[in-house]
């Protein structure tokens, strides 16, 4: 089917040479006309504008809105609505608050547009992998764009089926969900961001002790100089632990034991904040995701090496790179 992709940054550009890979026409915008003309080498239909994007898209028009959570989509969702008539869809991708996405959708209603929110995760290495989609909005759209879903998704692959599941329950399986109506999307990933920040936390810490073992405040019977590289390529190997959290831990080790190319200043995007908030708002203990979120703020003031893990991590798996403090 046909798709807009404004956007193309590490992951809008990944996600739009996946969809061109199954099969979709895509057409590309971005403030950088650079991007745009690389997308286009590779196929893609390149626009000039959102101008230029909504005339070329057939309707009912469906635009997919993959830039920093804020006022760049709030800006992007806004101009699009200018542009789209009743019947049209705009799907919000990125990292959005969930209370945005309903109020946004009601102001689209009165339009006729129909507003689709997605939580998406995968990162940079997504375009081979696929991408897990937490799905929010009005039935209809969301069948409307299921062929968008199914190609950007990681599908059953090699993963077992979980014993005692029946084969006909949804789309789960295939690494995408329509989770309930608007807002419904981004709430699933801010909670699936928090369990990213207390997961995170825990092998960050586990490693800092483990590189603390050979430490001369010990006795000297009681240290032990620990190759960590090792350790996590073996916990990879049939561990409890193993994740790919840890896969990317693991490759970080193997590529730099010290992790010296790392500061330890640990950036939090937004929805382990919102999480948190959650939790207050419901009640309910929280103990290990606001731990986790409490120890980036820290990490801005001094450094552990569980901070350098926590940095690596998020450099594998979502292209992060380090800010200095303050910034």
């Amino acid at each position: 089917m046909e798709l807009g992709m404004i956007g193309l940054g590490r992951m809008g550009a990944n996600m739009t040479r996946r969809l061109m890979r199954g099969g979709h026409k895509v057409t590309v915008f971005d403030l950088n006309p650079a991007r745009v003309e690389e997308l286009q080498g590779e196929g893609a239909i390149g626009a000039a504008s959102l101008d230029d994007l909504a005339a070329r898209l057939a309707r009912p028009r469906a635009a997919w809105v993959m830039v920093p959570a804020g006022e760049a989509t709030e800006g992007s969702v806004e101009a699009l609505a200018r542009r789209f008539d009743s019947g049209d869809i705009i799907v919000d991708g990125g990292n959005s608050y969930y209370k945005d996405d309903v109020r946004r959708a009601k102001t689209l209603e009165a339009k006729g547009i129909q507003y689709v929110d997605v939580g998406t995760s995968g990162g940079v290495r997504g375009l081979d992998r696929g991408y897990c989609l937490m799905i929010g909005g009005p039935e209809r759209a969301v069948e409307h764009l299921d062929p968008i879903f199914r190609t950007l998704a990681p599908g059953i692959g090699e993963i077992p089926r979980t014993p005692g599941r029946n084969v006909n329950q949804g789309t789960a399986e295939a690494g995408y969900l329509h989770c309930g109506p608007w807002g419904a999307g981004h709430y699933v990933k801010m909670v699936h961001n928090g369990i990213e920040y207390g997961l995170m936390q825990a092998y960050a810490e586990g490693f800092d002790i483990m590189r603390g073992a050979g430490s001369k405040d010990l006795p000297e019977s009681h240290r032990y100089d620990l190759d960590l590289a090792q350790i996590a390529e073996l916990w990879r190997r049939g561990s409890v632990v193993a994740s790919w959290l840890l896969d990317l831990t693991a490759t970080a080790l193997a590529e730099d034991p010290s992790l010296s190319r790392y500061s330890g200043v640990v950036q939090d995007s937004g929805e382990g904040r919102w999480a948190a908030m959650a939790a207050i708002e419901q009640s309910v203990p929280a103990d290990v995701l606001t731990a986790s979120l409490y120890a980036r703020f820290r990490s801005r003031q001094d450094h552990t090496f569980a901070e350098k893990v926590l940095s690596a991590m998020r450099h594998q798996f979502g292209g992060h790179v380090e800010r200095p403090t303050g910034e």
